[in-house]
């Protein structure tokens, strides 16, 4: 009849229904590790401020330097090179917020007034490289891989370390990982040779007219090699 060519069929409409209902394309390629990054770019939503504030309470009983059983950011973590696997450890690191306060006995310095600041001093490295040294330097038989941060309160900065054992057959068997086996980054923390450490020595500046004294990624090595006349003896 005329009503039922007329009428859709009950295929068509469940399939207007199915176009109509399907997500976006951004939202279908979205994994969970893309929903926990975009959980933490929010730290001031109601969930994430009652978490933080739960955890910082749980930190403060704790130990400054404590080793972890996972990752608390699992996103950030696999971003800078972490693994669930064996020769992995994640150290968590309590830093005292707040400025370097210079260690002079009842603040008298014998010296010039130019040297007689004692309080508004700032320290060099930023906290993150602090924590990281103080992992490297507690677990001395591990390497320093990367480090990140996840919370903060009014007298710590509390930031988890991701090491690497250098010694064990799984990181030694990993191309993508065993170069961090090479005796040549021992203390690599405490040397500046870490993300963190690169970024207090004004390393991260990859682009623009800032970058251009930094080739071979040494300040004082590029100064040096513009401002020196090298003369061989037999050329």
């Amino acid at each position: 009849t005329a009503s039922s060519s007329t009428a859709p069929c009950r295929r068509h409409l469940s399939i207007c229904c199915l176009v109509q209902t399907s997500p976006p394309p951004l939202f279908r390629k979205m994994g969970a590790y893309k929903y926990l990054e975009e959980l933490w770019k929010k730290k001031q939503c109601d969930v994430m401020r009652y978490l933080l504030r739960i955890r910082a309470w749980e930190y403060r009983q704790q130990t400054k330097i404590k080793r972890v059983t996972q990752p608390t950011r699992t996103d950030k973590a696999h971003k800078l090179g972490f693994k669930a696997k064996e020769g992995y450890a994640v150290f968590r690191a309590a830093v005292r917020r707040g400025g370097r306060k210079r260690p002079n006995g009842k603040g008298i310095v014998y010296g010039k007034p130019k040297h007689q600041g004692i309080n508004q001093l700032k320290f060099v490295r930023n906290l993150q490289s602090v924590a990281e040294e103080r992992v490297g330097r507690k677990a001395n038989n591990l390497r320093v891989l990367n480090s990140y941060w996840i919370n903060q309160d009014a007298t710590y900065k509390y930031y988890e370390v991701l090491t690497v054992d250098p010694w064990h057959p799984a990181i030694r068997a990993d191309p993508k990982i065993n170069w961090l086996c090479r005796s040549v980054h021992k203390g690599r923390d405490r040397r500046g040779l870490t993300s963190a450490g690169r970024k207090s020595r004004g390393l991260r500046k990859g682009k623009g007219h800032r970058a251009n004294n930094l080739i071979g990624s040494s300040r004082k090595a590029s100064w040096k090699r513009r401002n020196n006349l090298s003369l061989r003896r037999y050329r």
